[in-house]
């Protein structure tokens, strides 16, 4: 695969409160995406480096983006923050689902009079992220 810049986002969804995914990619203009792995030192006695074991994985983002009150899009979708929301994000043909709690919904009014939003997120389920 190429290298690639971050323009021109496929898919950007959450689910809301009722369950039902809604495609918000035009609310968000910024994301952090991770999924780490945990380790284990394994070293023993016997090594000059560090041995190590992969543990648990996870998964955590934040969404920032501008303030959109219209039915379905990012306001909608972040009210209420109480149960886990399926997450999927799609870019350049790589897509990564996971099922993550939403742990904060800010909202920011800017000295310049913008009004901007960011929501943390947590993988909620127990299942590995994996991009495919």
């Amino acid at each position: 695969m190429a290298k690639e810049t971050g323009l021109g986002w496929t898919a950007c969804s959450l689910d809301n409160s009722t369950g039902t995914l809604k495609a918000f990619v035009n609310d968000v203009h910024s994301l952090q995406l991770s999924t780490p792995r945990a380790v284990q030192d394994v070293t023993g006695l016997d090594k000059s480096a560090i041995e190590r074991l992969h543990l648990l994985g996870d998964f955590s983002g934040t969404l920032a983006g501008t303030f959109n009150d219209a039915t379905d899009f990012s306001h909608d979708v972040f009210t209420p923050i109480d149960n886990a929301r399926t997450f999927t994000n799609t870019f350049s043909g790589n897509t990564l689902s996971v099922e993550a709690l939403i742990t904060d919904y800010a909202l920011n009014r800017g000295e310049d009079g913008s009004l901007t939003w960011s929501a943390p997120l947590v993988l909620a389920d127990g299942t590995v992220p994996t991009w495919t």
